[in-house]
């Protein structure tokens, strides 16, 4: 037995019992075998991994040689690390980008092919080496043919049109006496164009570029709620990328592009961050020119790209990043511009997109009016170029069933055989004894809303004395702040009602019920205030509210009418339904110099600053008024 070892055979040679010696020799055996087997076993899988890797060896070895060749019949370097540099030190690259790129390479050089580093190496020196880090397109300085391009792609919009107008004519200066670049940071600029839907905001940012010859690049932040979308990821994460901004830059393949950061208003808040705060440096002109994205940690210079941001709600938007914009209200179109708007790029568009030609379906100017007055009634122009093609598409088919014959001529009378009868009819053009209007309690007031201005009625009514009602009920969904207006302008009856000849000494016992239609519409805003004390001075009174007359103002508990917001969209709300007299507080008497000149010609406007004054206007006189609300038990 050769592998006992020399003490175990000292112990069989002085074992005398033969079984006894016989069962150790039995053990040591059994000892010896199981040994073998672990040995043969280790010695298996150690041969098995040395051919693993000899095949592994020799594949890779075949690979190279493939790849060797190949890259000789192409011309290229044949390692990937050198092709990386070769293309770093052929890229025009800033000083601090080249540097971090070659330190890159040389990770990429010492990483070897196995490692999941060198993938995430090469897609971030594919991206820097991607970015236009040093060129720029020209702009375009001839200002006078710029301004054409302007007012060639949309109608109104001067402020937008003044505004881009007088950048390129400083652009200009600029470059006539070499300021190029002044501490670091170039002349761009950053504007929020403010509106209600459908005035054409995001169309403008087209225009805009084109008019400066610059590339354009649209970015969507509607809905976005993560923060890395603006700031990109860092480069450990999987699937890591750069931010929105850097793509849109790369995009565009220039530094100086027009970037649209389209529904900036939307932009939402979550665990993942806050992404509006992270637009705080995209939109900085002191900060922009050294703005870090988390993904490239190089400093890329925004400084010359001309932001333009579009909203529709202006508070929606945080304080400190409406701080970093220039904000351009864009308050809707007058009923003038719809027409033009209708007739010179909305009506072209959908004769395409309805297969018709101009020559077989023209419009009546007077179709578009009424078309823009009375089957659409907002602030821009969608529901208009709708209504349009609604029309168009009803002739294709009244043509493809023999009922019509082209070419076709739209006039007002063929409008309600094609697409029925208008929605929208002015108070105006009703009968007398239909208006909201024509019982006393009810007076036109004008509103603010995300779609742009619209009018806003309120109706009060007085309970009977014997139901025993009383307090003030408000409906209507409204908010906190027209809750209390709708408070004050009680209060303000009850202690001055007497001084404007009002029968308030009822009031005390009889149940006030205000109401604001629509009724399933949220409602809020201080600016209601003139148009609810109207509506219970016309209660009381019995004098009804002329029909004709629409108001706005903040009232105070001593009567005063203090100044509100959204004036130009009021009075284009006002003449859209009908309204021929606005009465606005004196100190929004500023506002009207932005108002349209064709507006304020078809309007009767009268600052006021008084309660007494607004009465004045508003009520009908004394002499034809109805009886007063205290021998009325029941009003509107």
């Amino acid at each position: 037995l050769p592998f006992l070892t020399a003490a175990q055979k000292r112990t069989l040679l002085t074992t005398l019992d033969p079984l006894e010696r016989l069962r150790q020799a039995v053990a040591a055996l059994r000892e010896h075998l199981a040994e073998q087997d672990v040995a043969e076993s280790i010695a298996k899988d150690v041969q098995e991994g040395v051919d693993r890797q000899q095949r592994e060896f020799l594949l890779r070895r075949q690979l190279d040689a493939v790849r060797k060749e190949l890259a000789e019949l192409n011309g290229e370097p044949e390692d990937e690390g050198e092709d990386y540099r070769a293309r770093v030190e052929a890229a025009d690259l800033p000083e601090e980008v080249r540097k971090a790129a070659f330190k890159e390479v040389e990770k990429l050089e010492r990483a070897s092919d196995q490692s999941p580093e060198g993938g995430w190496i090469r897609t971030w020196l594919d991206t820097v080496l991607e970015l236009p880090w040093n060129f720029r397109t020209e702009d375009a300085y001839d200002i006078p043919g710029a301004r054409e391009v302007l007012d060639a792609d949309h109608a109104g919009l001067q402020d937008v049109k003044e505004r881009i107008t007088e950048y390129l004519a400083v652009r200009k200066r600029r470059a006539e006496r070499g300021l190029g670049v002044v501490g670091g940071r170039r002349g761009g600029a950053v504007l929020a164009l403010v509106g209600p839907p459908g005035v054409g905001k995001t169309s403008l940012g087209e225009s805009v570029a084109r008019a400066m010859g610059r590339e354009f690049v649209r970015v969507a932040l509607g809905g976005v709620r993560d923060e890395a979308e603006i700031r990109g990821h860092r480069r450990t994460y999987v699937g890591a990328l750069p931010g929105r901004i850097v793509r849109a830059v790369k995009e565009a393949g220039s530094m100086n592009p027009v970037v649209l950061l389209d529904e900036v208003d939307k932009v939402g808040a979550d665990y993942r961050g806050d992404p509006s705060s992270a637009l705080l440096e995209v939109l900085d002109p002191a900060q922009n020119h050294t703005f870090r994205d988390h993904y490239l940690e190089v400093e890329l210079d925004l400084s010359d790209v001309v932001f333009l941001a579009t909203a529709n709600v202006l508070e929606a938007i945080p304080q400190p990043l409406l701080d970093r914009m220039e904000v351009v209200q864009l308050d809707g179109y007058t009923e003038d511009e719809k027409v033009t708007i209708a007739r010179d790029h909305l009506l072209p568009r959908q004769l395409e997109q309805a297969g018709l030609v101009a020559d077989e379906v023209g419009f009546d100017e007077s179709a578009l009016r009424k078309l823009a007055a009375e089957y659409t009634r907002e602030a821009g122009v969608r529901s208009l170029e709708r209504a349009v093609s609604r029309v168009l598409r009803k002739v294709a088919a009244e043509r493809e069933l023999d009922r019509a014959e082209l070419p076709y001529r739209v006039g007002v009378d063929e409008l309600r055989k094609l697409i029925g009868r208008p929605h929208h009819t002015p108070e105006s053009a009703q009968d007398p004894a239909e208006r909201r209007t024509a019982v006393p309690g009810v007076a036109t007031g004008l509103a603010v809303t995300g779609a742009g201005g619209d009018v806003l009625y309120v109706e009060a009514s007085l309970a009977d004395p014997e139901t025993g009602a009383s307090g003030l009920t408000l409906t209507g969904q409204l908010g906190d702040v027209m809750k209390e207006s709708a408070h004050i302008a009680l209060s303000y009856l009850r202690s001055r009602g007497v001084e404007v000849e009002l029968p308030v000494g009822d009031l005390k016992d009889r149940g006030i019920h205000l109401h604001v239609p629509a009724g399933a519409v949220p409602k809020d805003g201080p600016s209601a205030g003139v148009t609810m004390t109207t509506a219970l001075a016309s209660l009381l009174s019995g004098r009804q509210v002329r029909p004709d007359v629409a108001m706005t103002g903040e009232v105070s508990l001593t009567g005063r009418v203090l100044p509100i917001g959204g004036v130009k969209q009021k009075l284009l709300a006002a003449h859209r339904a009908g309204v021929t007299t606005v009465i606005i507080p004196q100190r929004n008497e500023a506002d009207l110099d932005d108002v349209p000149e064709e507006i304020l010609e078809g309007l009767d406007v009268h600052p006021v600053t008084e309660v007494r004054q607004v009465l004045e206007l508003a009520l009908t006189p004394a002499e034809s008024a109805a009886p007063p609300a205290h021998e009325v038990p029941v009003a509107a």
